[in-house]
């Protein structure tokens, strides 16, 4: 599929990367009224979705107003209450659409069971999700967005080697890691200090909770060693969930070697700018060889930071516009 041509112009203020990541990141806010609902997963853990309905007496007792659904996953130490998924599911939920927003393992505020949590290629959870939509809420039509680390997830579940179900019929990713290397090597340079250090803050904070779970394998000696993303990665992310080390486990969940495998109309925007992305994470020739696949590439727009005057997001209105076309 051809390269799409961006039309996306940001305010004078926000050209800059940074600061439209910071401002997108920290000071945006979105009113939006969620109901909590748990699931268990497949292997006896639980997954804590807040959802928000495009009819707002729609109550998780009864069945859905809409038979449409919009699953919404975020990034690397998210939430389902993160302005840049609520943006999204307000918007669909004022053009006749349910929306869910997914925390990820350990995401919704209380630790989850087991000493495994989520990373960058957890396709399993997002397959719950998916069937639950399916097989209790009746949804016929649905759509999956994912910013950052859960862009890489819906584009690695929609090109692995598995059945997807004929309900799904388009899908968006944004600003998306999809070669974890090459983004982890970005986030270890010295533009990207302040967020790799908030990052491996937040990282650690979860791995002190989970230490009281599981002292034997979360010491404090091991835990203060880790100074990088990398190291915990390598500590934590990879042993955790079977992989061999870190090298290994940005190998096999990298979602660009998946690419030419999908079957649903997908699109992805990765702003030119985004200086967690390196140059793999742009995947020309996929997208030029694969008619499903459709890539945006803003000169602007930072980090999940795709500002533009009202309320609304560039990447928000994109996705709403990308769904409208593929309807079936």
């Amino acid at each position: 599929m051809p390269i799409l041509e961006s039309t996306y112009k940001p305010p004078f203020q926000f050209k800059n990367g940074f600061m439209a990541t910071v401002y997108s990141g920290l000071l945006r806010k979105v009113h939006l009224d969620q109901e909590r609902e748990r699931i268990n997963t497949k292997d006896g853990d639980f997954l804590d979705l807040d959802w928000s309905y495009c009819d707002a007496s729609t109550r998780l007792s009864t069945s859905a107003k809409s038979d449409a659904v919009i699953i919404l996953l975020h990034g690397l130490e998210g939430h389902a209450q993160r302005p840049y998924v609520t943006g999204t599911a307000k918007l669909f939920n004022q053009n006749g659409m349910d929306a869910v927003c997914v925390n990820f393992r350990g995401c919704s505020g209380e630790d989850n069971r087991f000493y495994r949590s989520y990373h960058s290629g957890a396709t399993e959870d997002l397959e719950d999700v998916i069937q639950y939509c399916i097989q209790q809420k009746k949804y016929k039509t649905i759509y999956l967005k994912g910013i950052s680390l859960g862009g890489n997830v819906v584009l690695k579940y929609l090109g692995e080697d598995r059945v997807i179900p004929s309900e799904i019929k388009a899908a968006i990713a944004i600003s998306t890691p999809a070669n974890l290397n090459g983004s982890a090597t970005e986030l270890h340079k010295m533009k990207n200090r302040a967020f790799a250090i908030r990052f491996r803050k937040h990282l650690l904070d979860k791995l002190r909770v989970k230490q009281k779970q599981f002292p034997e394998r979360l010491k404090d000696k091991d835990l203060n060693e880790i100074k990088t993303l990398r190291e915990f990665d390598e500590f934590y992310t990879s042993k955790a969930h079977g992989f061999k080390g870190a090298t290994d486990y940005y190998e096999k969940c990298s979602s660009v070697q998946f690419l030419h495998n999908i079957k649903v109309p997908t699109l992805m925007i990765s702003a030119l700018n985004d200086s967690f992305l390196s140059p793999g994470c742009f995947p020309v020739k996929a997208a030029k060889h694969n008619d499903n696949l459709f890539l945006e590439m803003p000169n602007h727009g930072g980090h999940v930071g795709f500002i533009q005057k009202g309320d609304v997001y560039y990447n928000e209105k994109r996705a709403l516009e990308f769904v409208n076309e593929h309807k079936k």
